[in-house]
């Protein structure tokens, strides 16, 4: 099954006062700054629908204004406690019509490095169970410390340090909300504390190693450590094809009715032959025709989405998901333009992102070689990859 969509409200709203007058929210890491990097972590995700970016009241026109910011994100300003910003961005989710079971997600601006594993994760689990928390368990002795001096050890069997994204259905959160108003006198540290309040139970899902939160300044070193090695990965393809007997032509995942079908042992989809060798390549995981050889190890007539479906499979297993696919199509028949933008939303789904992740272009290829005869068609695509941890 699908994995179910979500929201995301994306807590920002912090003073910094542990970072020695340095603002967090905006302070590079590995080259871009510390919010960028988690809102982009949940800009890349197809389940996402919407972001809502939770900042200090006085920044937010600024912030707003930002290159940087996912163009489906919403910006709002959050009060003086966590929960008081929390409760901010649902919020706007919740005056949008939202029903009693829309996935929430609650993630800390502040942890850059969260991977799609541990977002996905906790998705699922939500649908399921209502709400879910992603938990590392401690593994190191625990000590209570009294002043100066070591007060006993604390036995960590059972014990487990939180992390963000934390999910809940949004008709959970409004009956806790309704026992404790985000407003009230009782504070909490995070939405799982609030539905333990309520005796609402939270199920646990295994966390990320390196889902660090940056909170004083020597955490930026670390931060920037494990995000800098996630420099995109890139790769090209190249495939064309002559036009054969039959019909229709598959071109990007979509069938265009009279025009002639490319030749090949496949469905002769050379957009989605470029794809996936762009993927292939920037994964290092070889090229289309060392996957699925032209012969009777692959069916006859295959539809290429099938193929660009496995590649991607394997990519994500090597632990790699799409940063961006731009591709060109050279093409003097049939006429492209006003089947671009549904060849690049055919792309997204086959590959489950955004449709932001995919750009496609066509030329006519002025009159030179077989494309510009009208003899074929070709493709080029360039994709980048991006680590999920």
């Amino acid at each position: 099954m699908p994995t179910p969509t979500a929201d995301v409200v994306v807590v920002a709203a912090g003073a910094s006062t542990r970072m020695h007058g340095i603002d967090k929210i905006t302070e590079p890491i590995a080259g871009r700054p510390l919010l960028a990097w988690t809102l982009d972590a949940f800009a890349r995700l197809r389940p996402i629908d919407r972001i809502v970016v939770v900042v200090p009241p006085g920044r937010v026109e600024e912030l707003r204004g930002v290159p940087w910011m996912p163009s489906r994100s919403v910006v709002v300003a959050g009060g003086d406690r966590r929960q008081e910003s929390v409760a901010a961005g649902v919020a706007e989710i919740d005056g949008s019509g939202a029903t009693d079971d829309r996935i929430i997600l609650v993630h800390d601006g502040a942890r850059p490095a969260i991977g799609t594993v541990p977002i996905i994760r906790v998705i699922e689990a939500t649908a399921v169970h209502g709400a879910a928390i992603p938990v590392m368990p401690a593994v190191e002795t625990l000590k209570r410390v009294d002043g100066d001096y070591i007060g006993g050890t604390v036995e960590r069997a059972g014990l487990g340090f939180a992390q963000t994204p934390q999910g809940v259905k949004l008709g959970i959160l409004r009956a806790a909300y309704a026992r404790f108003p985000p407003g009230g006198p009782t504070t909490f540290t995070d939405e799982a504390a609030l539905l333990e309040a309520c005796t609402i139970p939270v199920r646990v899902v295994p966390g990320q190693i390196d889902n660090i939160k940056v909170t004083l300044p020597a955490d930026r070193a670390r931060a920037a450590s494990v995000l800098g090695a996630d420099r995109p990965k890139v790769g090209f393809g190249d495939d064309s094809h002559p036009f054969g007997p039959g019909a229709p032509l598959a071109l990007g995942g979509v069938e265009i009715a009279g025009a002639p079908r490319l030749s090949g042992h496949s469905d002769g989809d050379v957009v989605l032959h470029a794809v996936a060798d762009a993927l292939l390549g920037a994964a290092g995981l070889g090229d289309l025709g060392r996957l699925f050889p032209a012969d009777g190890r692959t069916p006859r007539g295959i539809d290429s989405g099938e193929l660009l479906v496995e590649v991607m499979t394997r990519a994500r297993t090597a632990g790699f998901d799409v940063g961006h696919v731009d591709v060109t199509i050279v093409a003097a028949r049939p006429r492209l333009a006003e089947r671009l933008d549904q060849i690049r939303a055919r792309i997204a789904e086959v590959l489950s992102v955004d449709p932001d992740r995919v750009n496609v272009k066509a030329s006519t290829g002025n009159l030179f070689g077989m494309e510009g005869a009208g003899r074929g068609i070709s493709a080029r695509a360039v994709a980048t990859l991006v680590r999920t941890r």
